[in-house]
């Protein structure tokens, strides 16, 4: 069991807003002038916001959200990437309308979690951008849903409108915002958080990454995700301290761009995925890095999905040069049902590794191994609790306390834990009131997510519901997958998932996985999959039953890059994954060979 029992160590004085919009009034009274947010487009240059302008748009569009009596009403926001996003959000906080924020559909495609989204919280109103809503046809064609709710345009209102704004009161427990979980499509869970939530997540990462008024935010992460909102949008209004924001997909494209806001704005505190830093590595050339400057970087944060030792290793050594230090790698653990932040670690301080035996490891035992051992696996730790949260492993079938060097399901609690889901009484209880047995324990939040806690430091190993268990024993999909992209230069890197299926009986390893965009002209498919099934093999003792090789950009992820297997495995089982060619028992039919 782990709990925190200090306070954060804050380089400032301590903050006494009791929500966020007080937290912005303050700072559009002190610091005025001081710029809150820069959006810096690849096309369009940048555009900046003081805390003063934050705040009226905010203001403005929380009366008009007042005029048409939306308080206490779900509204969902569709917006591209860019500020106008962030007034939204903070105009619905201001106007006590709670927040929906969802991805943009794309025009004349349908979205079904997004109207399963609007389905399950009862939206009645759209805020997103004029442009946006001169477009709207284009969106409710496919997606009936959206013709019938109200539609505003927020980018285009007069802040003379903010005069007329009146002010709200919350408590603690007062709902600020829906956030929807990356799960299943047609089951989307709403997670409420609650204003008490965010300010004591924001304080937790505040003394967690050792955040001061000298700190600079950088990031790229899509802003209705929760990383991208409550840790590159709201922690900087809670600080009062500038932040830069890009595109994802302008990150995406090109990866150096991260760099270079972070190389130009001085920034200190910026990160994202794991697969975010193996992209720079990858697609960013020695030549590239000349003129880089990272020497500013203090908290390079990473999480949403397993950090990997070797990531850590290779980012740190490629950007050695531009005056990056491996200590400024912040590996952090957390879930929308926490709010944001579970456990970091300390500041500054180099990450702990741990290399265990992974045969163990698939029998839920801790044994260390050496780090050279072939059956050996190397795993990050995520840090401890911060502010009074606690996490616990229990057993997730007996709910009993895990002995040490046991893995078991990470249980968390503390002020930063959800209300619930939004209108599912059934699976709110079995998620967030967990307790543990014989002692009565809790109530904890059941994570899903798999680990174990030595000398304080939480290890995650897996998802609980991931889990590949082939004869017997657990086999992790983050594993086999690391393992199939390295083993063929056509397979394109943190773009696969392993699933099992049953199959005559029995539980059958699949692997789905892309291929990069340019592949050579007369690549054989069928000494690809043979590389997969090697590889596999030696590493894991296991049998691919089938492989199957899928178009650039198909596998299913969420909005912040993790893989969603789950979708993957029901792609796979009704054919609609895009197949380019597969070979195997499955219960789908291979696809022809490709023309390349």
């Amino acid at each position: 069991m782990t709990k925190s029992s200090g306070k954060p160590q804050m380089a400032t004085a301590t903050r006494t807003a009791d929500n966020l919009v007080e937290a912005l009034r303050r700072w559009a009274s002190v610091r005025s002038a001081r710029n809150a947010y820069t959006w810096e487009g690849e096309s369009a240059g940048a555009v900046r916001l003081t805390f003063f302008e934050i705040d009226r748009l905010a203001r403005a569009i929380a009366a008009r959200l007042q005029q048409s009596n939306l308080r206490g009403r779900r509204a969902v926001l569709l917006y591209p990437p860019g500020l106008e996003f962030v007034a939204a959000f903070m105009g619905c906080l201001y106007a006590g309308v709670t927040a929906v924020p969802a991805h943009s559909p794309r025009p004349r495609r349908p979205a079904p979690k997004l109207q399963a989204i609007l389905a399950d919280a009862g939206v009645t109103a759209v805020l997103t951008t004029a442009a946006s809503l001169a477009r709207s046809d284009q969106w409710t064609t496919q997606n009936p849903q959206l013709a019938g709710l109200q539609w505003l345009a927020t980018d285009n209102l007069g802040t003379d409108l903010a005069d007329t704004w009146q002010e709200c009161t919350f408590s603690k427990d007062s709902l600020a915002f829906l956030q929807y979980t990356s799960g299943s499509t047609g089951h989307p869970k709403g997670v409420m958080i609650t204003h008490g939530n965010l300010l004591h997540n924001q304080r937790m990462v505040e003394g967690a990454f050792g955040h001061s008024d000298e700190t600079i935010f950088a990031g790229w992460l899509p802003l209705f995700h929760d990383m991208g909102l409550i840790g590159n949008v709201l922690q900087p209004l809670h600080l009062g301290i500038p932040c830069v924001l890009m595109s994802p997909v302008d990150f995406v494209q090109k990866p150096r761009r991260w760099l270079e806001a972070i190389t130009r704005h001085r920034a200190t505190t910026s990160g994202g995925p794991n697969f975010a830093y193996d992209l720079c590595v990858r697609k960013v050339s020695a030549e590239q890095r000349e003129g880089l400057d990272l020497s500013s970087w203090r908290v390079a944060f990473n999480g949403a999905e397993p950090v990997r030792a070797h990531t850590l290793q290779a980012f740190a050594a490629a950007f050695a040069g531009c005056g990056f230090r491996a200590k400024a790698f912040y590996p952090c653990y957390g879930l929308a049902e926490a709010t944001l932040f579970v456990t970091g670690g300390l500041f500054q301080t180099p990450a702990v590794v741990r290399s265990v035996a992974a045969a163990a490891l698939e029998q839920d035992r801790v044994v260390p191994a050496a780090e050279d051992d072939p059956g050996s696996r190397l795993l990050v730790g995520c840090g401890r609790p911060w502010l009074g949260q606690e996490v616990v492993i229990a057993d997730p079938t007996n709910l009993t306390l895990c002995p040490p060097a046991q893995v078991g399901e990470i249980w968390v609690a503390g002020p930063s834990v959800a209300r619930g889901y939004w209108n599912r009484p059934a699976e709110t209880a079995a998620t967030f009131g967990a307790r543990l047995a014989g002692t009565g324990a809790g109530p904890f939040l059941r994570t899903g997510d798999l680990g174990f806690i030595e000398g304080g430091e939480l290890f995650v190993t897996g998802r609980l519901k991931d889990l590949i268990i082939i004869r017997g024993a657990n086999h992790y999909p983050q594993d086999i997958e690391a393992s199939v992209e390295n083993c063929h230069r056509a397979l394109r890197p943190g773009c696969g998932a392993a699933f099992a299926v049953e199959f005559d009986g029995e539980e059958r390893l699949v692997v789905v996985q892309e291929l990069e965009r340019q592949l050579p002209q007369a690549l054989d498919f069928e000494e690809v999959l043979s590389s997969i099934r090697q590889a596999v093999a030696a590493r894991h003792g296991l049998h691919v039953d089938t492989a199957a090789l899928i178009k650039t950009g198909s596998i299913p992820k969420t909005s912040s890059g993790k893989i969603q297997r789950r979708t993957c495995r029901s792609q796979f089982l009704d054919g609609t994954l895009p197949v380019l060619y597969a070979g195997g028992r499955s219960p789908m039919p291979p696809a022809g060979r490709p023309s390349v």
